[in-house]
């Protein structure tokens, strides 16, 4: 095997599928930001993203997950603020 297929195979080995809003999302193994889970699951970015089954937890744009496949995401809009 060649260095160029050495490489392909290990890049394809660091895609894994996680789900937001219950669709298939293909995303690199390792650490992300919310808001690029929420760029690659095209979640709108106001939305807020709940990491399953912690519905209850909300994530910040800036916070950090480490991802090894088959996490699941929700999002939802935020509820209105009075001022």
């Amino acid at each position: 095997m060649n260095l160029n297929n050495e490489h392909e195979n290990e890049h394809r080995n660091d895609m894994v599928t996680i789900s937001v809003n219950e669709k298939a999302v293909p995303i690199h193994r390792g650490q992300h930001l919310v808001s690029e889970i929420k760029l690659a699951g095209n979640v709108p970015s106001t939305d807020i993203l709940y990491k399953m089954p912690n519905y209850e937890v909300a994530l910040n744009d800036d916070d950090k997950i480490v991802i090894h496949g088959g996490e699941s995401f929700k999002s939802s809009a935020p509820s209105g603020a009075s001022s």
